[in-house]
């Protein structure tokens, strides 16, 4: 009793002051947009932090494109301030100019640490370099183009399009983005790890595994959200709540990613080389032995193929839905590429291509990322930044900046993205900078599986739309709710019936 009175100590020093400062408010800041926040002693902004804690991207977003630099500075309880900014300037100072001097750090670290371990998308340094270049290896010309005509297109003629067709003929109901989640589980578990765990099957099994990760991603994301994190230390530190559930969680989690790589281990004893190395293949040769390690890369691996590609097609099918005239531009493109060979048919998309970066303009799949401030430093639009503090970037602010994308970025509208030439009248596909659209992060960081990303939603969205029209079940004037926890989600799932095409060729 004595322990739990001392553990509760802080709070009962903390909540006098709470109540004491609720209606006093501090001199304004020098930030840019100080004047969108009510801040207060001790507590900051920690009351419209609250209040907006469901919807804390787009409030954040709001913030942003409130700010004439499109930064803000954010002050939290007892001190603690994070700067919030949707500049490309501050995004390439950042992302690749300063790149030395922002890193993943301590914060970010010991919050997914329990998830993900010391994996690639938690480490910096030597660690993350040694990763990355290992990586590197599985994302050439080759690689890719036996991950389409193999791994994607077996998954989706096998899988994907016989389930489709079956809701189809039943006039059924289905949970589109937990069918895109499964598809893209099983893809990536084949490609890096040579294993299939037959996730994406006609039962839709729901596997313990599946419902342990979505558990650890989002509980180990609702830590950054709280005003004190000594909350979640706490009830980490006496097993109870949230944190009982994610220890379960990952516990679950890690023992999947460890048979994985208990089998692979065995494969590897038994043949000299394999037909084809896979990336846990070159991990295990690289000479890191330690279980726990390798276990971390297979964690990140899965967040990342299983995650992010899923919620990109999720919001760009609803598009599809609201956009009908893009559809059809997609599937004129679609049946001018059917008698390609499958590879150079997705790779030559570009209208496709377009759709699905407009469609990721609105939606990225991963809405803000952070770094921590090694030392002392001023971004290029003059917001001074110490030693610690968090630097976040915000891709889904950027995409809904006019300034960056003119007066009509609330509309969808992939010919942004396009050039004609005016002698054959053919699309070219013109790219932004990375800074101005850092979905895929920029600089050194920049996502390896960006490139396999691109051909893996274009083979699906090939795929399905030539056989099938997505028709969301919504009522009329309905609009699916963006959120996100390590990665973006649309909440409550994306209910559709599948309807098979009378004209399909």
């Amino acid at each position: 009793m004595f322990e739990f009175s001392l553990l509760l100590s802080p709070f009962l020093f903390i909540l006098p002051l709470l109540f004491f400062f609720f209606f006093i408010r501090t001199k304004s800041s020098s930030s840019p947009s100080a004047s969108a926040l009510r801040c207060y002693p001790i507590i900051g902004s920690s009351l419209e932090i609250l209040a907006n804690l469901n919807r804390r991207v787009q409030w954040t977003s709001d913030l942003i494109r409130a700010s004439p630099s499109a930064t803000v500075v954010i002050h939290r309880c007892l001190g603690t301030r994070v700067v919030l900014t949707g500049n490309p300037s501050n995004v390439q100072h950042i992302l690749k100019t300063h790149f030395h001097n922002y890193h993943k750090g301590q914060f970010f670290r010991i919050i997914l640490s329990d998830f993900l371990g010391g994996g690639i998308f938690n480490a910096d340094g030597d660690n993350w370099k040694f990763q990355r270049q290992v990586s590197s290896h599985e994302f050439n010309t080759k690689s890719l183009r036996k991950f389409i005509e193999t791994v994607v297109d077996a998954e989706l003629s096998d899988r994907l399009i016989p389930i489709l067709s079956t809701a189809a003929a039943n006039n059924s109901v289905l949970d589109f983005q937990d069918i895109l989640q499964r598809f893209a589980f099983d893809n990536i578990c084949k490609i890096a790890f040579g294993y299939d765990p037959d996730y994406l099957l006609p039962s839709l099994p729901q596997a313990k595994f599946a419902v342990a990760f979505e558990d650890a991603a989002r509980i180990s994301s609702e830590r950054f959200t709280l005003i004190l994190p000594i909350v979640w230390k706490l009830k980490r530190l006496m097993g109870v709540g949230s944190e009982k559930r994610l220890k379960l969680a990952v516990a679950e989690v890690r023992e999947f990613a460890k048979n994985i790589v208990r089998e692979k281990k065995e494969e590897l004893k038994h043949k000299s080389s394999l037909d084809s190395t896979d990336l846990l293949s070159r991990f295990l040769s690289s000479g890191h032995s330690d279980e726990d390690f390798i276990t971390d890369i297979v964690i990140s691996f899965i967040l990342a193929g299983r995650d992010t590609t899923s919620a990109a097609l999720t919001w760009f099918f609803w598009l599809l839905f609201k956009h009908p005239d893009v559809e059809d531009q997609i599937l004129n493109e679609i049946n001018e590429k059917s008698e390609l060979p499958v590879f150079d048919e997705v790779k030559d998309m570009v209208y496709t291509h377009a759709s699905l970066c407009e469609s990721m303009r609105f939606y990225p799949p991963v809405p803000v990322d952070s770094k921590e401030v090694v030392s002392d430093d001023v971004l290029p639009d003059g917001t001074v930044v110490k030693k610690g503090m968090r630097v976040t970037y915000h891709p889904y602010a950027m995409g809904r900046l006019e300034e960056l994308w003119g007066s009509d970025w609330p509309e969808f509208r992939p010919e942004r993205w396009l050039q004609r030439d005016p002698d054959t009248g053919k699309w070219s596909f013109v790219a932004r900078d990375p800074y101005t659209y850092p979905v895929f992060q920029a600089g050194p960081r920049i996502c390896l599986g960006k490139e396999m990303a691109f051909l893996q939603m274009k083979r699906v969205v090939a795929g399905v739309l030539r056989r099938f029209q997505v028709v969301p079940v919504v009522e009329d004037g309905g609009e699916p709710v963006y959120t996100a926890d390590l990665a973006a989600k649309m909440k409550g799932g994306f209910l559709v019936r599948i309807v098979e095409r009378a004209d399909r060729g």
